[in-house]
């Protein structure tokens, strides 16, 4: 399948409904970027510390994590609409309190707020999309898959274009496109039907008793380790104004979102998932093990680079967290990022503790050992990872129309 096929059911031939969806996903993927080129700015502007500042990625993805045992519970009940509503209005709120901190705990506070109406908000898009979408799962999974990359490219741009006059405006900016993100769908999305069954707050943690999927998302914690290091650590390294930082990412979203939806898909028909997620894994690893231990150009390169490796990471763990258990897609995916966002709130915050701890060279040997080890995770638990694969396939065909967000 050609993934930008204009043909019926292709990529760009979607209901509005869909691409209202996709739009608000953009806009809420900025959101986890967005303060990647004004960390420096916000340390200056409040006064505080890299290991302080690194804390706005904390408190975000620890709630985020926490919040995937509430998500299907909400959705499950208030359905799909009402639960992205209610994320986006969370969001709206806490985005645009967030630029109106006076401290650096008023902002990790105000980001925490923000990260439980992603949460609401992100779980559920995938599901909609591809209830509404036409041409089923595969296509709405790319769009869903281009709009995270859109949106990880575009966040740092957007920061660095607003953090230039303040880094006040690029949290009112967000607010705002999240409003109208919120009246696009609130216009175009109708209610779709809600789920036959209901799930309860435990449901996600006993779908981790699969072993395919407990593999899955212990491997995905290693990684994201290795990937919310170089997200929030590396701009106090590269050390550059806004202009440039969110210049240098923007370039490493571009990567992201091209190998995510063009180049993983390709090689995964060639050499099989495993293989490409172990390569790339490895890769990864040795690609920051280079950004923390060359010159500053080798940094942004490096820095660049990684966005093509955690592009294809990103786009085969979510389809082993989708595909790989016997429990629904929802309860699975809730399970799944349920463990794996707990790395993403804890490297932000050890990364520039290790490095006043031992030296700047330090987080990022940590960080290619966590892509490692979630390599080495992959290898010994390939059988795990593959098994019932093509007896699960047909059952998940089923469930298309209720797919939560995995990636």
């Amino acid at each position: 399948m050609d993934p930008f096929d204009a043909g019926a059911g292709g990529l760009l031939k979607q209901p509005k409904s869909v691409w209202a969806t996709a739009g608000a996903s953009v806009v809420a993927f900025m959101g986890i970027g967005l303060v990647d080129p004004i960390l420096p700015s916000i340390a200056q502007g409040l006064h505080a510390t890299a290991s302080q500042v690194s804390l706005l990625f904390t408190s975000y993805f620890l709630i985020t994590a926490v919040a995937m045992l509430v998500t299907g519970f909400v959705s499950s009940r208030i359905g799909g609409r009402k639960t992205l509503l209610l994320g986006l209005a969370f969001v709206v709120v806490f985005a645009g309190l967030a630029g109106t901190s006076g401290s650096v705990g008023e902002l990790v506070g105000f980001r925490a707020g923000w990260g439980l109406g992603n949460a609401l908000f992100v779980s559920t898009a995938l599901a909609v999309i591809v209830g509404a979408a036409a041409g089923g799962s595969a296509a709405a999974i790319l769009l869903y898959e281009s709009a995270l990359g859109l949106g990880m490219a575009c966040g740092p741009l957007l920061g660095a274009l607003l953090g230039d006059a303040s880094w006040r405006y690029p949290f009112f900016g967000t607010a705002f496109l999240m409003a109208v993100g919120f009246l696009c769908i609130a216009v175009f999305l109708k209610e779709q039907p809600k789920p036959a069954r209901k799930t309860s707050l435990l449901d996600p943690v006993k779908a981790l008793g699969h072993g395919g999927l407990a593999s899955a998302a212990v491997s995905a914690f290693f990684y994201n380790y290795t990937f919310f290091t170089v997200l929030a650590f590396t701009p106090f390294v590269l050390n550059m104004s806004p202009y440039r930082s969110g210049a240098v990412f923007f370039a490493w979203g571009v990567l992201l979102a091209v190998f995510s939806v063009i180049v993983a898909p390709r090689l995964q028909k060639r050499f099989g998932s495993l293989k490409v997620l172990g390569g790339s894994l490895v890769l990864l690893a040795a690609d920051v093990l280079v950004l923390g231990y060359g010159d500053h150009t080798t940094a942004v390169v490096c820095t660049i680079l990684s966005g093509a490796f955690i592009g294809v990471n990103n786009t085969v763990y979510t389809e082993l967290a989708l595909g790989v258990s016997d429990a629904p897609r929802p309860v699975a995916s809730a399970g799944y990022n349920f463990v794996r966002w707990f790395a993403a709130a804890a490297a932000p915050y050890f990364a520039p503790k290790i490095e006043e701890w031992t030296d700047l060279h330090i987080p990022f040997v940590v960080a290619a050992v966590t892509a490692v080890v979630g390599a080495l995770v992959v290898v010994v638990r390939r059988e795990a990872l593959t098994e019932e694969a093509e007896e699960l396939e047909t059952k998940h065909a089923a469930e298309d129309s209720v797919t939560v967000f995995a990636n």
